[in-house]
């Protein structure tokens, strides 16, 4: 495994991968979750590369850039044993070079959820994909369904910047208790590590009424407004029930759609989403 840091030398590097190439990205502090794509992409592909950048411009003025969870040391002996050929690790001043003023936005996209919440998030998210995509040149990029209004964003990105690649989107891994699988996990006291299986306990409440027939979309969100009230930790920040392509707020479930929602426990924000298909 080789791991190189300036863009001269994972250019070089990547010039000599012969064949598929999968990409990774990741802002490290690695998980089962992270793992679970780099074997994909492994499985599915001649060579594969990770990138572990904690990228600054998605990070808002209030939120967790210094307290990032950070260990390169432990995460490249992750990497190791899977057979990861390439593993990029750039600097800020690399990626957003003295005197950047470009950017990449998708659009309608991005005005709801995370992207309401969190302004100029999915800016950051996508200038920064972009820009390790024109890098690492690969055939196929491996992203998590937790993240699902990202995953979501960065298709309609490929897609319209006809980035040569296709975008594979990995189910969810969680923790025994149903708890997805999160870097920020790490940030729960306690009893709000116990507290935050809520949002796998709404989202399953909400699933099960779907599958009984329910197909009114409002209902669903009250189911998971109502599962979520019943924990004194929690703080609710939104639910959402949309169509899975637009990411538009439903009234009536027709095809395939998108439960989600993001929720504080203490000061730690964790999200979370199930899909109906």
């Amino acid at each position: 495994m080789k791991t190189v840091s300036s863009l001269s030398d994972l250019r070089a590097a990547r010039l000599s991968l012969d064949g598929t190439v999968g990409l990774v990205p990741t802002m490290g502090y690695l998980h089962e979750g992270h793992l679970s794509l780099v074997r994909q992409a492994k499985a599915e592909n001649q060579h594969a590369v990770v990138s572990i950048f904690v990228n600054p411009t998605q990070f808002g003025a209030n939120e967790d850039l210094s307290k990032y969870p950070r260990d390169l040391e432990r995460d490249l002996s992750l990497l190791e044993p899977l057979g990861v050929d390439l593993v990029w690790t750039p600097t800020a001043e690399t990626m957003y070079p003295p005197g950047c003023q470009t950017w990449v936005e998708v659009e309608a996209l991005t005005k709801g959820l995370e992207g309401a919440m969190r302004p100029g998030h999915f800016r950051g998210v996508t200038t920064v994909v972009a820009k390790l995509f024109n890098a690492t040149q690969p055939h196929k990029a491996y992203f998590g369904q937790k993240d699902a209004q990202q995953a979501a964003v960065i298709r309609r990105m490929a897609a319209d910047l006809n980035f040569p690649l296709e975008v594979v989107v990995c189910p969810t891994r969680r923790e025994a208790d149903g708890l997805a699988m999160s870097s920020r996990n790490k940030y729960l006291s306690e009893a709000e590590r116990k507290a935050a299986t809520v949002l796998f306990r709404a989202l399953s409440a909400a699933k099960e009424l779907y599958e009984a027939g329910e197909r009114d979309a409002e209902t669903l969100r009250r189911k998971m407004k109502e599962a979520l009230s019943r924990e004194p930790l929690a703080r609710m920040q939104y639910v959402s029930c949309a169509d899975y392509d637009s990411l538009e707020e439903l009234d009536v479930i027709k095809g395939k759609t998108l439960l989600s929602m993001a929720v504080f426990l203490g000061k730690t924000r964790l999200i979370d989403n199930f899909v109906l298909e």
